[in-house]
């Protein structure tokens, strides 16, 4: 079986982040997928291209979701 990758880019500092992260870990209590945080001032191709919207989940290279992450959405995707 294919474990799903999920990239999920965030920043410090990031209120948004942080409930989308939390909401993520919980997830993984009952989904299995391996969660790459991923800072997105490491790299200015990411700041650049995710800098308005993070948080951003993405799901083995497809952006599921940004800003308010709904984890019913997510859970879908990895069904």
């Amino acid at each position: 079986m294919r474990v799903p990758i999920v990239h999920f880019y965030t920043k410090k500092d990031c209120p948004l982040c942080e409930e989308a992260k939390d909401l993520l870990k919980l997830l993984q209590r009952e989904k299995t997928f391996t969660l790459l945080e991923v800072d997105i001032y490491a790299n200015d191709r990411l700041l650049e291209q995710y800098g308005l919207m993070i948080p951003v989940v993405e799901v083995d290279g497809e952006i599921i979701q940004y800003g308010k992450i709904d984890i019913d959405d997510v859970r879908h995707v990895l069904a």
